[in-house]
């Protein structure tokens, strides 16, 4: 599917580049000794290599140089080189005074668009109402020649009107927390360490939105656990053995084992809300946790609007595959797809243009090293947080056409729908990136696609008119119920 020589050229200057760790600074899935909780026997024990990310040295910032493609701004200056440490992130002001900003991972050069590759979107009509016609210029441009604002590295730069500071303040309310993310680490080092008791060669992964940076404080945590033995396990068996396992364990409750069609043992941490769905051996949900988390940190824009957009696909009850609307995995795909194919892009295709990084059939030991070899892309788009959620909003509402059309993050663009078993008859498709199936296979009713659509139409009119969150969402609420989870 991608070979390995297709890695770029571009790629060797940065194999030792920062990115964004998912939460602690080390988040080690070494596993070593049984003392150290992160074990692993069997023959020939295989270790995972360090999963930590390092600072490093900051080269001096570049003279800014103005492009003609880049819009128009006061006080401009070219981005400064500063490390990304995301879940170390203090109270923002956006109405008053300077404040810690949120930083930036290190700019590189992004790698050469290929000509043969064309970008969905770039024709179409502005939405009626909302000035989104951005000129269309190759998006991919040196760094060195793109004007940003002048706090680039905080989410100050992206909330320039009241929509886009209400979403900075309900991002910065409900983002997944450092010790949120420790304590669900902690739960996962115990498990790990009971589990290999049964399974000696068991390695079990902390997965979706607790690692990818797309997670709330009221998130639920995924587990994956991986056995890699040349004898074949039973998924319902090995859930079963952990099921009766977990009983026994003092600091787990209410153990539930989902015989859906990825089995899932759902458990709850003693004495808390926090829960816990744990598979086995889905190793696609581990590898695009790792795709998701570079995505999510490609720009400071992706997370703020991925989490009004669950919310509000929460708060319109159409973010539930087990009840026929879009499971979150869904919604990420779809924001992300919609980013990808502006006239200016916001986001490329990360796996077209580091196929090794991303590469579908890399052991799954190394799927954690993958994205370190990807360095940040910097997009000329300037857009605010406001602009792209009503933008988003009117892309789905007026412009994609569900009944004609495949999403492909992968491709970073839509296809035409072939007669495949896979798109056929299906009211929504979206690609999986790795296994290419589609994940909104759960909209299997009329009326639910018929009250999707609906949802994305009236909150598209409602809130172009007035340029309010509060106008689809009921912002302090939500604020006020994660906030009770410190």
């Amino acid at each position: 599917m991608f070979p390995r020589s297709a890695l770029p050229r571009e790629l060797s200057a940065f194999r030792h580049g920062p990115y964004p760790p998912p939460g602690p600074q080390t988040y080690n899935y070494n596993h070593g000794s049984r003392a150290a909780v992160n074990n692993f026997h069997g023959p020939g024990p295989q270790r995972f290599p360090p999963y930590e990310w390092k600072e490093r040295p900051l080269p001096p910032a570049p003279r800014p140089v103005h492009h003609p493609y880049a819009p128009n701004m006061t006080n401009s200056r070219k981005r400064q080189n500063s490390e990304y440490s995301p879940n170390v992130v203090k109270r923002q002001r956006i109405e008053s005074h300077p404040h810690p900003s949120l930083a930036s991972p290190l700019p590189r050069t992004p790698p050469p668009r290929h000509p043969d590759r064309a970008v969905a979107g770039s024709s179409r009509p502005p939405f009626v109402g909302h000035n989104h016609s951005f000129p269309s210029p190759p998006a991919l441009i040196h760094p060195q020649g793109i004007d940003v604002p002048e706090n680039f590295n905080s989410l100050q730069a992206y909330a320039r009107d009241e929509l886009s500071c209400q979403m900075v303040e309900m991002f910065e309310a409900c983002q997944q927390q450092a010790s949120d993310l420790a304590r669900k680490e902690l739960c996962r080092t115990r498990l790990q360490d009971d589990i290999q008791g049964q399974y000696p060669v068991a390695r079990l992964y902390l997965t979706g939105s607790s690692m990818n940076g797309l997670g709330c404080r009221s998130s639920d945590a995924d587990m994956c656990l991986i056995i890699k033995e040349n004898k074949k396990h039973d998924p319902i068996s090995v859930l079963s053995v952990l099921q009766r396992l977990f009983k026994s364990l003092p600091y787990v409750e209410r153990t539930q084992l989902i015989r859906a069609k990825v089995p899932i043992l759902r458990f709850r941490e003693r004495g808390s809300d926090l829960e816990f769905d744990l598979n086995f051996n889905n190793t696609v949900g581990i590898r695009n946790t790792f795709l998701l988390r570079s995505y999510a940190f490609a720009d400071l824009r992706i997370r703020p609007l991925i989490l009004v957009v669950k919310k509000w696909a929460q708060h319109n009850h159409i973010n539930d595959a087990s009840k026929g609307t879009l499971s979150s995995y869904t919604l990420v795909l779809l924001v992300l797809h919609y980013l990808q194919t502006l006239n200016e892009p916001v986001l490329p295709s990360l796996q077209m243009d580091y196929p090794d990084s991303f590469f579908p059939l890399m052991d799954i030991d190394m799927v954690p090293e993958g994205p370190k070899h990807v360095p940040p892309y910097i997009s000329s788009n300037q857009s605010s947080l406001g602009e792209l959620l009503l933008g988003f909003l009117g892309y789905y509402a007026t412009v994609f056409s569900w009944d004609r059309k495949v999403i492909s993050v992968r491709e970073a663009k839509a296809f035409p729908k072939n007669n495949s078993p896979t798109w056929r008859n299906k009211f929504i498709c979206v690609e999986e990136p790795f296994e290419r199936n589609n994940v909104a296979r759960a909209v299997h009713e009329k009326i639910k696609f018929d009250a999707i659509k609906a949802e994305f139409a009236v909150s598209y009119r409602i809130l172009e008119d007035v340029q309010d969150l509060n106008s689809i969402l009921p912002v302090r609420e939500i604020i006020n119920k994660e906030s009770s989870r410190r």
